[in-house]
């Protein structure tokens, strides 16, 4: 594991901002780090990169004890408060920040050159930082925290202040940097984003960790063994021991059905073949992460039930 945080705890006055957290991060994996305003993922951040250290528990980095005088080396950290200065030019400060980070003065310049290539920003070397957009400002920030190459990036809210085509070169430039063997800790509230770019995830609320696991387990997980059975022409009354009837769509001609306990999906099938039902599609509907973040979040009985199994 490049990085393993083993229960975490950290208390301002008598508000508990990460109480008993523990995950590992896989290396070149795109990790996600979600939860509402207020859950504790900018303190967890923080603790990563050694800004504050934890009342208890341990962060390791490459399988030792996270040193920020060396590791931070490291990592790039993106944090959702950007921190420019207004009054300096582009091309300036992006070799400033990458010298910061511990590059030469040729190896600084070679480097951002590559990558205002890259995003197309070569014509704001000379712009003052006060001059851009916030979305301007984003693709710079992005630049100076990957500049100096870095085994793990940190990125906090990255596609804020985006159009769609510089939140996609972005997105891009993601899953490129996570192919060629970086790490990528992705932090945000943006559940759509979430499901399209990370591995694995893990849901923080309150200060505690509710959720942990693939993409892919958690809808499983959290499936309501519903399908949508596509059909020539919908019929006005379904009756069925074997399934209810959740929602119709009468301009794509689709039902959607929740199958009840002790039957199956081949007794859906056997249902509408009974009926001589022309079916053109036969589907599992799996929650969206968003739908499962509400449903978590909002402290659903479902969800209180998952908090109980799992504390």
């Amino acid at each position: 594991m490049i990085l393993e945080l083993r229960n975490l705890r950290k208390h301002y006055a008598t508000q508990k901002a990460v109480d008993d957290i523990s995950f590992s991060v896989e290396p070149g994996s795109i990790f996600g780090l979600l939860g509402p305003n207020g859950a504790g993922k900018t303190t967890l951040i923080r603790m990563i990169t050694g800004i504050i250290l934890p009342d208890e528990g341990q962060v390791l980095f490459q399988g030792k004890p996270f040193d920020p005088m060396k590791d931070i080396a490291y990592i790039g950290y993106m944090p959702e408060e950007r921190g420019l200065y207004k009054k300096m030019k582009i091309g300036e400060q992006a070799l400033y920040l990458a010298q910061l980070r511990g590059l030469s003065h040729s190896d600084a310049q070679a480097r951002v050159k590559q990558w205002f290539d890259r995003l197309e920003m070569n014509s704001w070397w000379n712009k003052k930082v006060e001059d851009l957009s916030k979305g301007m400002s984003q693709k710079l920030q992005f630049v100076t925290t990957v500049a100096h190459d870095p085994k793990l990036i940190i990125l906090d809210e990255p596609f804020s202040g985006l159009d769609p085509l510089n939140a996609n070169i972005i997105k891009d430039e993601i899953f490129r940097l996570a192919g060629e063997g970086a790490t990528i800790i992705f932090s945000t509230h943006r559940m759509e984003q979430v499901e399209e770019i990370c591995d694995h995830i893990v849901l923080v609320n309150k200060g505690r960790k509710i959720l942990d696991g693939t993409v892919p387990e958690i809808k499983q997980q959290f499936k309501e063994n519903q399908f949508r059975i596509g059909l020539g022409a919908l019929p006005e009354t379904v009756i069925s021991r074997a399934f209810e009837v959740v929602s119709r769509n009468e301009k794509n001609r689709t039902l959607t059905v929740r199958i009840q306990d002790g039957f199956g999906a081949n007794d859906v099938l056997h249902h509408f073949l009974q009926q001589e039902a022309s079916i053109s599609s036969f589907n599992e509907e799996l929650p969206s992460l968003n739908e499962i973040f509400i449903r978590l979040v909002e402290s659903t009985p479902a969800a209180r039930a998952f908090q109980t199994v799992t504390a």
